[in-house]
């Protein structure tokens, strides 16, 4: 502004000495007043054109700077009719970068949860084959002992044994949770349908899931986020909300595939800090394959959790 005042000063006594003025005329007085406002007027006329003019680079920065880069978004240029081509271009250009990163970074996160997957199939396999082998053979040592035991031994040996079961049927359930068998030989929804059963026998809270409509073929990676998704926000059931009743809904229409996990616990206030909850996980396994989470939670409201595929 202050650069915009010295200008102008310097151009009206620039523009009285090209004309001669004396401002001592009474006359001359007059028209250097003229001049003075006929040279505001122009400086003030082309300060409101140049705003106008590159009003929409100013819209595109903010736009820009709003932007958080660990979220994706779906950058929209200002409209302007008369936006110069310029600014048309580095809109373009950064809605191209924005698309390469979101792409980078659902392939490198893709990657990420595959390499999850088979680690946990790994340690499934090796849990069950190899540890869970090991368990039986102990078992049946064990059951061999007994009948060769003392008689003030066979308690001991009973007592050996039962830890050895729940051991092996803890083993057992920790194998299926890192990779429900389920899932890999009956598909989607048994395996789901085998977690509710099982979430409702471990917590005894009530829990039912119902399916609309058939659930075309998924990819493996849509599949699994579905059924991660579903088991994560079942914990959550379980450690947080003390819920009485749990629906889980699997839904197919033409938009796609929906889930939902609906509760009757407590709820919780979606705009707080939820740590533990595992939301943005949940969320961030979902845009990696291109669908989208939300809540919908209050204290002593509720929760409901919904993902959705197109």
């Amino acid at each position: 502004m202050a650069v915009n005042v010295l200008l102008v000063v310097a151009t009206l006594f620039a523009a009285s000495a090209a004309a001669s003025l004396d401002l001592r005329v009474q006359g001359e007085r007059w028209e250097f007043l003229l001049l003075a406002a006929t040279i505001v007027l122009v400086l003030a006329v082309n300060i409101m054109m140049l705003r106008r003019r590159f009003s929409p680079l100013q819209q595109l920065i903010d736009r820009v700077e709003a932007i958080d880069p660990a979220q994706p978004a779906d950058f929209e240029a200002p409209e302007q009719r008369d936006a110069i081509e310029e600014i048309d271009r580095l809109a373009a250009s950064f809605r191209r970068l924005l698309g390469r990163i979101e792409d980078e970074r659902r392939r490198s996160g893709t990657l990420v949860v595959r390499a999850q997957e088979e680690e946990r199939r790994r340690l499934a396999r090796d849990l069950h084959d190899e540890v869970n082998q090991a368990l039986t053979a102990i078992l049946l040592r064990l059951e061999a002992l007994g009948h060769a035991a003392p008689r003030e031994l066979l308690d001991e040996v009973a007592e050996l044994k039962r830890l050895v079961n729940q051991a092996m049927s803890e083993l057992l359930q920790l194998a299926r949770q890192l990779r429900p068998t389920a899932l890999d030989d009956h598909g989607l929804l048994p395996a789901i349908s085998s977690q509710v059963r099982r979430f409702a026998s471990q917590t005894g809270i009530s829990a039912e899931l119902t399916s609309d409509g058939e659930l075309p073929p998924l990819a493996p990676d849509r599949e699994i986020a579905v059924y991660r998704v579903a088991q994560e926000a079942l914990a959550n059931v379980a450690r947080h909300a003390a819920a009485q009743h749990v629906d889980v809904n699997v839904r197919s229409s033409d938009q796609g595939v929906e889930l939902t996990v609906r509760d009757d616990g407590r709820g919780f206030d979606v705009e707080a800090p939820s740590a533990g909850l595992g939301l943005d996980g949940m969320a961030e396994r979902a845009r990696l394959v291109g669908g989208r989470l939300t809540i919908d939670s209050a204290p002593a409201g509720g929760t409901i959790l919904r993902l959705s595929l197109p």
